[in-house]
């Protein structure tokens, strides 16, 4: 199943235009920046064809995990933001014995993993447009993940703009709270200085251990991006961490 593009993908926001939008944490804790974005002609066509497949609305009560996955009963991983989906449908197409459950407010973003979904036949992702904070609070239950991935959030790089940073104490303690007994949370990030932090917030969390002395190995299952494969050749670090719950 094909779906060909023919409207280019657009940037994300500059550094300026953040400056005059309201701090995330001043209101309520946000997983997300809304991105501008225009949706393809190949994406809305995914949307409209595989949507109804594979699109989970947001609902304020538990989900039935199994349910969600046509009644397949098998170890979730939540993914938070996962961009234009190139990395999440390679996992899932190398990972087949695991449910993926990811959240993605991107209008194009949701569009193009749908459209690989429909290009590769997978079947083992779900996909909810929504606030993954939301989807924990009110739709996944404690204990019931065998996995977070939170792969290169954006690293707002000016200090005045680092609380805005995903991974701060509350979120993971809240991740680890619905991850099983010997679940994880994998981050990856190609910012030093947020790989720091990432090493300071996750190794403070009680709940978790390091699996690596200090950053990890990349694991077998993350590919290596385009953008990723383009750093590596300026000499740009990336930095992955895997933490378990103990």
């Amino acid at each position: 199943m094909t779906f060909p593009d023919t409207v280019p993908h657009d940037s994300p926001p500059s550094d300026d235009a953040a400056d005059n939008k309201p701090h995330p944490l001043h209101r309520r804790l946000k997983s997300f920046v809304k991105r501008a974005g225009r949706t393809t002609d190949g994406q809305a066509r995914a949307f409209a064809e595989l949507g109804p497949l594979f699109l989970l609305p947001y609902k304020p009560e538990p989900l039935d995990l199994t349910a969600a996955f046509g009644g397949r009963a098998a170890p979730t991983v939540l993914e938070i933001g996962f961009g234009m989906g190139e990395a999440t449908a390679h996992i899932a197409s190398v990972m087949p014995e695991t449910n993926f459950l990811c959240c993605e407010v991107h209008e194009p973003g949701v569009g193009a993993l749908l459209k690989r979904i429909g290009e590769q036949s997978i079947t083992n992702i779900r996909i909810c447009a929504h606030d993954a904070v939301d989807v924990l609070d009110h739709m996944l239950q404690p204990d019931s993940l065998a996995g977070v991935h939170v792969f290169f959030p954006d690293p707002w790089h000016k200090k005045r703009h680092n609380k805005r940073r995903l991974i701060q104490p509350g979120f993971v303690k809240k991740l680890a709270e619905h991850l099983r007994p010997g679940g994880y949370i994998h981050c990856a990030t190609d910012w030093q200085p947020y790989a720091e932090q990432m090493l300071e917030v996750l190794s403070a969390e009680p709940l978790l251990r390091n699996t690596a002395e200090g950053y990890a190995p990349k694991p077998e299952y993350r590919p290596l991006t385009k953008f990723e494969n383009r750093g590596i050749k300026l000499g740009h670090g990336v930095w992955d961490l895997v933490f378990q719950r103990v």
